[in-house]
């Protein structure tokens, strides 16, 4: 993966795209990180890294937009063990389980439609070839002749 497009904060709570040289909304940031690109925020007056406060901010714009990020009983568990417990867990597993939980869902998504291409051209082939396949066809085609002899 590419290294990460540098954008700076200003205390005017500007964001500087230094890549396209120009101001960013943290809307226009969403954007372009939801393209799979990756950004590094600086603080200009303290040259701190202050991306995952973009990011978290980024994120709670969206959850006010859908009135909702996540559920209420978790919400309480990150204000209730803060730093604690939850840090913790959030550094070493949810990246790894949100990553893993997207693999599983992309094959399954794609499994799926494979069966549902394959489904397709079964059902088909199927009806032309099932009607002559009864194991008691010759059965009954004996009976069908036998009526026509009489």
């Amino acid at each position: 993966m590419a290294d990460p497009v540098l954008i700076k904060k200003y205390a005017n709570r500007r964001l500087y795209d230094t890549q396209k040289s120009k101001y960013v909304t943290l809307a226009e940031l969403k954007d372009f990180i939801k393209t799979g690109s990756m950004v590094k925020v600086i603080d200009v007056n303290t040259e701190e890294d202050v991306t995952a406060f973009i990011l978290t901010q980024i994120v709670l714009e969206e959850a006010k937009q859908k009135n909702a990020l996540l559920p209420e009983p978790l919400l309480h568990l990150i204000i209730c063990y803060g730093d604690n417990v939850l840090s913790d867990f959030f550094e070493k597993y949810l990246q790894q389980v949100i990553n893993n939980y997207l693999y599983q869902k992309s094959m399954f998504d794609e499994q799926f439609s494979k069966m549902l291409d394959l489904g397709i051209d079964i059902s088909g082939m199927a009806q032309k070839t099932m009607k002559d396949m009864s194991p008691l066809k010759p059965f009954m085609d004996f009976f069908d002749q036998s009526k026509d002899k009489t």
